[in-house]
């Protein structure tokens, strides 16, 4: 799950007249940016993924003698 993060310090590449051309981040910031994208395309894989209520998981649990 994404969690908040602190703000993370960026610096940019610019040309000639300041348009901002590439950005240069730290490796801890760049690894976590790559951390949140995984988890990002986990959660969309995800998304289809059919749901069980709780209660139903537990009363399936009961009635199979697993609980």
């Amino acid at each position: 799950m994404l969690k908040e993060r602190k703000k993370q310090k960026v610096r940019y590449i610019t040309d000639k007249e300041g348009n901002k051309k590439e950005v240069i981040l730290s490796i801890n910031d760049y690894n976590q940016l790559l951390e949140d994208i995984e988890d990002l395309v986990i959660a969309a894989a995800r998304e289809k993924d059919i749901l069980i209520d709780h209660d139903k998981v537990l009363e399936q649990l009961r009635k199979d003698g697993l609980l």
